[in-house]
């Protein structure tokens, strides 16, 4: 059964920079489409960004565009979101998830496994 687990959430000013991990086990992580979501209160959850099993593709919700930039390491089966010039708007419980298409997709319906999220505060 695959696990996943984020870790480096915290608070920080606006303006400033997170980097989130996600490890992940039990299952082949370089062969998985990796995604990042969020979910802030009374919200739904929506897509951050996803990233290919190799590395090579990366794609992003335009909110976070030229600010946030999602890596991986298979080596260390781990996925990273690194987050600069945080907003306010950015707070919110942030969340990895593997993928069951052979394509990053925007849709949390695509990901059939989830960790259980760390939180990010931005303050202004």
């Amino acid at each position: 059964q695959v696990q996943l687990v984020e870790s480096g959430g915290g608070l920080v000013q606006a303006g400033g920079s997170l980097r989130l991990c996600c490890a992940v086990s039990g299952r082949t992580f370089s062969s998985l489409i990796m995604g990042w979501f969020r979910q802030a209160p009374g919200k739904e959850r929506e897509f951050v960004g996803g990233i290919s099993w190799n590395g090579v593709r990366t794609y992003y919700a335009d909110s976070v565009k030229g600010r946030f930039t999602i890596a991986r390491d298979n080596a260390k089966n781990a996925v990273y979101l690194q987050m600069s010039s945080l907003e306010p708007e950015d707070t919110a419980a942030y969340y990895c998830a593997t993928s069951r298409r052979p394509f990053i997709s925007s849709s949390n319906l695509d990901y059939d496994s989830w960790g259980q999220g760390t939180q990010v505060t931005v303050s202004s």
